[in-house]
């Protein structure tokens, strides 16, 4: 995984849903603070329009990474925005299967630092004129996905990113990344389940009655846990699971990063 996320014990215990307050039961948690990247970029689309990375068709190229949940979520993200076909991507296995795509992703990050040594390390987001990698980052490459790459501006948002919904949307990418993992402590993970099952309950979405980015995040999150009784006590979430992965971005993207494990 590209980044790491430290620990912070939850504090939701698990309630009725008229109780739960789901952002702010999320802000009253500090937010994970991630760990320092080595070799981490992070550019942006859009910095520097005079001669920096601007948005345009063809012109990038997205490294995402098999059974990882961050390319994951972009995969799904870029059929959602009706990118797929403006952005480029290659999906990288393991260097026996894929030894291409692995070469051509070291050229990438030699040609952004010199003498580069380190991991290659996806998702990465490289400018194809150029040859060097804009961003490692996921949330900044998401963020870029929704913004000005699909021709989307703070004055003229996004539906998957509304800016009355970003704080929720960032607070709830902390949760997930947190505590509704695989390895995440069971009553962090059962907590964290508590909260999104109470979500749904008062609309088809996570966020509302609209999807959004924190949709993606959630639903990739879920399967990423696989076969768990935690889930399966949840019938709200597992619904919520089947039904978004019917949604053909959902499949379509499941289709191009498969992740190893199923719900």
């Amino acid at each position: 995984m590209p980044e790491t996320a430290s620990r912070t014990s939850s504090t939701a215990d698990a309630r009725p849903c008229e109780q739960i307050s789901f952002p702010s039961a999320l802000r009253l948690q500090p937010a994970a603070t991630p760990s320092a990247l080595p070799h981490r970029v992070d550019s942006r689309i859009g910095a520097g329009l005079a001669g920096g990375f601007y948005p345009a068709p063809h012109r990038y190229e997205l490294y995402l990474s098999r059974s990882c949940p961050f390319s994951l979520r972009i995969a799904i993200t870029l059929e959602l925005l009706g990118l797929r076909d403006s952005v480029a991507t290659t999906l990288l296995a393991d260097t026996a299967r894929t030894p291409d795509a692995f070469a051509s992703l070291r050229r990438a990050y030699e040609a952004t630092e010199y003498h580069f040594d380190g991991p290659l390390t996806a998702p990465a987001l490289c400018d194809r004129w150029s040859g060097r990698i804009v961003s490692n980052h996921p949330p900044a490459i998401l963020r870029d996905l929704a913004g000005l790459f699909s021709g989307h501006t703070t004055t003229s948002p996004s539906a998957l990113c509304p800016p009355s919904l970003a704080a929720d949307i960032e607070a709830l990418r902390d949760l997930l990344d947190r505590d509704v993992t695989p390895s995440a402590p069971a009553s962090d993970l059962a907590a964290a389940l508590e909260l999104l099952d109470c979500q749904l309950a008062s609309g088809a979405y996570v966020l509302g009655d609209s999807l959004t980015a924190a949709d993606v995040d959630v639903w990739t999150a879920l399967t990423g846990l696989g076969p768990c009784d935690a889930l399966r006590s949840r019938p709200r979430l597992l619904d919520y699971v089947r039904r978004l992965g019917d949604h053909p971005a959902f499949r379509h993207g499941s289709d191009a990063v498969p992740l190893s494990a199923d719900v």
